[in-house]
């Protein structure tokens, strides 16, 4: 006959086994998720600066090509002036009054098939209108 094995054998020493509660995967998530936020954060800003660095300023541009126009094509000159000088005319009341003061100079400039080149005062205005503009 076979005699019955029991494995349940009384342990007096030996204390059962307690569940231990476990956060460090919690913790773990909690960090990732921190770490995550902080970089999109970080990227959202850098975006945004990026787009703000490159976006396109008609002002720039337009102050750009003002200064780059040679008085010395008289009609082409007396165009630009009148056109990409209208961008800064609302500037100030100064700024309005200088304008009009230019565009009535350059008229004389703009309407016949051969002009003279542009006088002393002329050139003296343009300058100043240039000079005041803040870009």
């Amino acid at each position: 006959m076979e005699k019955s094995q029991s494995y349940d054998i009384p342990l007096h020493d030996i204390k059962p086994i307690v569940e231990v509660e476990e956060y460090s995967f919690y913790y773990f998530l909690g960090i990732t998720f921190l770490i995550l936020v902080l970089l999109l954060a970080v990227g959202y800003f850098i975006y945004i600066w990026l787009k703000k660095r490159k976006a396109f300023n008609i002002r720039k541009e337009h102050f750009k090509i003002l200064n780059s126009l040679d008085l010395n094509d008289t009609k082409k000159s007396a165009y630009a002036i009148t056109f990409y000088g209208a961008t800064f005319k609302n500037d100030t009341p100064r700024h309005q009054e200088m304008y009009e003061n230019i565009v009535n100079r350059l008229t004389a400039y703009k309407y016949k098939k051969e002009v003279d080149a542009f006088e002393d005062e002329v050139i003296g205005y343009i300058e100043l209108y240039k000079e005041m503009i803040d870009v």
